[in-house]
């Protein structure tokens, strides 16, 4: 199965020689969407105007590849404070719809310099 690499401006540039999803037949893999702007400038602020921005580069990512997070069946979200964890649910639901919604591992973990990371997997066949 040939598979393509999705890079766009309109997110954060990868943090490192990583492309910003891969598409493999019908499954988009999304890697992690930090927040930040598309010219690489951190968003700092409270954790809303941080999981806004990491959701909101995922979706560009997923746009590019010809997806929306809509189709998503697994998603990632590592947090640096586990206190974050219900303001973290009341943002995924504004990003995160639809009858089937994904499978979730929600994970506490050492983040340095910013409060979320997120990934996902997408599955665009019928």
């Amino acid at each position: 199965m040939p598979k393509r690499s999705i890079i766009t401006g309109k997110a954060a540039p990868a943090g490192g020689p990583y492309s910003h999803a891969v598409v493999a037949g019908d499954t988009i893999y999304l890697a992690g969407a930090i927040p930040a702007r598309p010219d690489g400038t951190r968003v700092t602020g409270t954790f809303a105007e941080q999981a806004h921005a990491a959701f909101q580069n995922l979706a560009a990512v997923a746009e590019a590849a010809g997806a929306s997070l809509d189709q998503a069946v697994r998603v990632g979200v590592y947090l640096r404070d586990f206190a974050d964890f219900a303001e973290l649910n009341t943002i995924y639901a504004e990003y995160i719809k639809g009858d089937h919604l994904p499978v979730r591992t929600t994970l506490p973990v050492a983040l340095v310099g910013f409060d979320i990371e997120i990934d996902a997997v997408l599955y665009t066949g019928a």
